[in-house]
């Protein structure tokens, strides 16, 4: 039974925060040592894999490989780039707790976008002594998709990493959190602009975020791109 409670969801002025106690992050961890360098971003501090998939009833269907884009609107650092990530490994999305975060996440999709896919980023932010980790170069943004969700897998070595929503760039936050192994974040990115503080190690061999980032719809290039 999903357990997120979309009852009192509200598309324009909610945001949803709970711990998802079901899943064993403790399965999902070892996978993010496998993730490759994020190629387009200075300093090799992210990594990253993206897959898309296709919802029908509690089934998850993998779609075709395909690139990701975003309009410079929304991400002035890497925007009207296309970029080509790898795909997600088999073995995560064979795992029943991979699967049961992207069907808690369909469920508020299905209440705010007429959308029926899933694009899921696999992320691993680091962090040195010598180097802090970014998990939103971009400054505080929107994507552009309907629905997001951040959930967050591991926390090892490193302070900050605080995410924030707000209803305006110019606005104070809406809601500043940490986000804890287990927790889920979902909002409507048409509503909320989001961010996440830099992180710092805290410890000399360095530190590590991971995270699922979610959206509905995937992103893809437009025919003139």
């Amino acid at each position: 039974m999903l357990e997120l409670r979309k009852k009192d969801f509200n598309c324009i002025t909610s945001y949803a925060l709970e711990n998802i106690s079901s899943i064993n992050v403790d399965k999902l961890k070892p996978l993010f040592n496998k993730l490759p360098v994020d190629p387009y971003l200075a300093g090799n501090y992210r990594f990253r894999r993206l897959s898309h998939f296709k919802i029908s009833g509690n089934s998850i269907i993998k779609l075709p490989h395909r690139p990701f884009y975003q309009a410079r609107q929304y991400n002035p650092l890497l925007g009207n780039l296309v970029r080509e990530y790898p795909e997600l490994d088999d073995e995560l999305i064979q795992l029943e707790d991979f699967q049961r975060i992207i069907l808690e996440f369909f469920e508020f999709c299905k209440v705010c976008s007429t959308y029926k896919e899933v694009a899921v980023h696999q992320i691993r932010i680091t962090a040195s002594s010598e180097q802090i980790g970014e998990p939103a170069p971009e400054g505080i943004h929107k994507d552009g998709v309907d629905m997001i969700c951040i959930f967050s897998v591991n926390r090892e070595r490193i302070e900050g990493g605080e995410t924030h929503l707000y209803k305006s760039k110019d606005d104070s936050p809406v809601l500043n959190k940490i986000l804890n192994p287990g927790e889920m974040l979902v909002f409507s990115d048409k509503e909320f602009f989001h961010f996440t503080s830099a992180i710092n190690a805290i410890a000399l061999e360095g530190g590590v975020r991971d995270v699922f980032v979610l959206t509905c719809p995937g992103l893809i290039p437009s025919k003139e791109n």
